[in-house]
């Protein structure tokens, strides 16, 4: 039955009942009666210039009014024919509402299967910027998925301190910085209003190819950009802080001069200075990302040998450290996730000795065992001592959330002590605990358990020491620590077969430190794993802007080489190179940008060569000059030569 029909039906029925019981049965909402009366208008005067409507909202209006008429007006039983149509509307509703959850589930599918033949996953799929809330999503969620809310500390900031704390200080820098330009959004940091204005530095992104369902992009430098990079090398190589601050005055978002600058603040201890340089590089590297480059998503890739792409793992990196330190745990496991899926086979910059420390903080102990049982398989994480001690850590404090059983963490842990046993005794020094006498009499905990263990090995421990020592000063833990290491030792002293199994394998593993663990030491700066850097390490020279890069880097462009360095160096700086050995007036200074073995030998001996000069000028006094008649000439008896007219 037609609509129209129905309301004729309707008509006939309000004709038929009372009309003052209507008027008390209706007196609170009248809304049938305006919508009748406004039809009866639409029929008799034609509509002017009105927008169009929507044929679907139609309908759901004409279905929802039928659905208010069949509530308030019951129809009487003399008719049966007003019954069959009541029927089959209902039935046509119904058949509707199936056709269209139908066409729903088709739509998905459809969308699933492109997903899929795309190589894509898509139950992993953001959709502007949302992630689905289906129930399904939600459980397959990658570990690698990134929300945008979670990458502003100022949001973590509210949970912590409160709303009021936040919006005060943000009031109060914005009347500092009134009257100032305001700044593009962006997601990785949040841009000041003192900042540059940003154009066209000449930094861009493209995409190479989309490959296992990953896409893979590169940063290019345009002509522009590559003539201030050049000029940075020259500014690295003159020693002289002040022309690379020359270089940032003109071109304000250069991301190599402000990581560079950014550290020499750091030397300084001027922590805000640095911090605001690593934002505005992260800045405007954001805003050179390609439109398909996505934050989020966890398939964006990033290749760390190409020198384009290192300055922002680096920027990355140093701005996750920065947001640790104020306490913004949840916010630095989320760049956490955000760096390590750039490059998640190499990860360059070894965000998995770090992850597991932001997400004790940011009690995410779920997350972190997850990613233990999840890549496990593949990436053997159980020689690396932090997840041997953080993931049954995770393990036994969830556990204790629940009030569960902790025997797996139990299990784990004991394993991981028979794995490494000289981590214990550095451990409780760093929570201030004193051993039992059993267990520091014991030979297995022992001075030789932390002698016999391999270097790389140590470097590994004391960084796991040096940053996670926080996580096992509660009373709690230390007494479930202590329980576990005496059942230890129990097991050493009945002679468990996983001793020697284990001791077996901790000294033919660890031969040698891979390039990217000396990488994240180097920049953690964690004195206790930097005291055990190897000296060929610890005596590099380290660019702070690119340390260690790979020894297959590759660059986009080469420096032009210029044919006499003498003409720019000037004759300081040609004395020096003259001093060294295999010297020659045509070669170049050592640039910034060399790589291989004889320009790391290059830039060492440039750096030994200019300590010692400094010594030398440091250690320089002149010598009076003795005066024959000082009768004759009375004003040399009050010549006095200071020290300072030599510098």
């Amino acid at each position: 039955m037609s609509s129209r029909a129905l309301r004729k039906l309707q008509g006939k029925t309000h004709q038929e009942i009372d009309p003052l019981t209507i008027v008390g049965e209706e007196s609170d909402s009248d809304t049938t009666e305006n919508t009748e009366n406004s039809n009866k208008k639409s029929k008799k005067k034609k509509p002017t210039k009105t927008a169009p409507l929507n044929p679907f909202e139609l309908l759901e209006d004409e279905d929802d009014d039928n659905e208010e008429v069949n509530e308030e007006v019951s129809l009487p039983t003399e008719q049966p024919e007003n019954q069959a149509g009541t029927k089959k509307k209902k039935k046509k509703k119904k058949k509707k509402q199936k056709e269209k959850q139908n066409k729903d589930v088709n739509v998905e599918e459809d969308f699933e299967a492109i997903l899929k033949a795309e190589g894509a996953d898509p139950e992993r799929t953001e959709v502007n910027g949302d992630i689905s809330s289906t129930p399904i999503t939600q459980k397959m969620r990658a570990l690698l998925f990134v929300e945008h809310k979670n990458l502003n500390p100022d949001n973590e900031m509210r949970r912590i301190f409160g709303s009021r704390v936040v919006q005060a200080e943000n009031s109060r820098r914005q009347r500092q910085q009134r009257g100032r330009t305001r700044q593009r959004v962006s997601w990785l940091t949040t841009p000041r209003d003192n900042w540059p204005p940003i154009g066209k530095t000449g930094l861009t992104m493209s995409l190479l190819e989309t490959r296992g369902g990953c896409q893979y992009f590169t940063f290019e430098h345009s002509q522009n950009y590559q003539d201030v990079e050049f000029k940075f090398y020259d500014a690295v190589e003159s020693l002289n802080p002040q022309n690379i601050a020359n270089i940032i005055q003109l071109h304000p978002y250069h991301v190599t001069a402000l990581l560079q600058l950014s550290e020499v603040f750091h030397m300084g201890e001027d922590a805000q200075a640095s911090a605001e340089l690593i934002e505005r590089a992260l800045l405007s590297c954001e805003l050179s990302f390609h439109p398909l480059f996505s934050l989020t998503t966890g398939t964006s890739r990033l290749d760390f040998k190409r020198s384009e792409n290192r300055p922002l793992f680096l920027a990355l990196f140093k701005h996750l450290a920065i947001v640790g330190q104020k306490g913004c745990y949840k916010t630095a496991l989320e760049f956490c996730k955000l760096l390590l899926s750039l490059e998640p086979e190499m990860d360059p910059m070894c965000v998995l000795l770090m992850i597991d420390f932001y997400a004790l903080r940011a009690q995410e102990y779920s997350f972190l065992v997850r990613l233990f049982q999840e890549w496990e398989a593949h990436r053997n994480l159980t020689q690396l001592p932090n997840f041997a001690f953080s993931v049954p850590l995770a393990m036994f404090l969830l556990a204790s959330s629940q009030e569960e059983d902790h025997q797996k963490a139990d299990t784990m842990l004991q394993e991981s002590f028979l794995m490494f046993p000289g981590l214990l005794h550095p451990l409780l020094d760093k929570c201030s605990v004193n051993p039992d006498p059993q267990v520091s009499s014991h030979a297995f905990f022992g001075p030789d358990s932390q002698y016999s263990q391999p270097p790389a090995l140590k470097q590994l421990i004391g960084l796991y020491i040096g940053r996670c020592n926080s996580c096992w000063k509660q009373p709690e833990v230390l007494e479930w620590l202590e329980k576990n290491v005496k059942v230890v030792l129990q097991r050493v002293d009945n002679k468990d077969p996983m001793v020697e199994e284990f001791r077996v394998r901790r000294l033919s593993r660890y031969q040698g430190t891979p390039r990217n663990i000396l990488r994240h030491i180097l920049i953690s700066e964690i004195q206790d794993a930097t005291a055990a850097l190897p000296p060929d390490i610890a005596n590099t020279t380290v660019l702070s802007y690119d340390p260690l890069p790979p020894l297959d880097s590759v660059c986009g462009y080469d420096r032009p080489v210029r044919r006499r360095a003498v003409e720019d160096a000037g004759a300081l700086s040609t004395f020096f190179r003259s001093l060294l050995p295999n010297f020659n007036i045509d070669e170049p200074a050592a640039a910034a940008g060399a790589t291989g073995q004889n320009g790391n030998e290059l830039r060492q001996g440039i750096g030994v060569l200019m300590d010692a000069m400094r010594d030398l000028l440091n250690n320089i006094r002149p010598m009076e000059v003795p005066v024959d008649n000082p009768g004759e000439n009375p004003e040399n008896e009050d010549i006095e030569f200071e020290p300072e007219e030599w510098d």
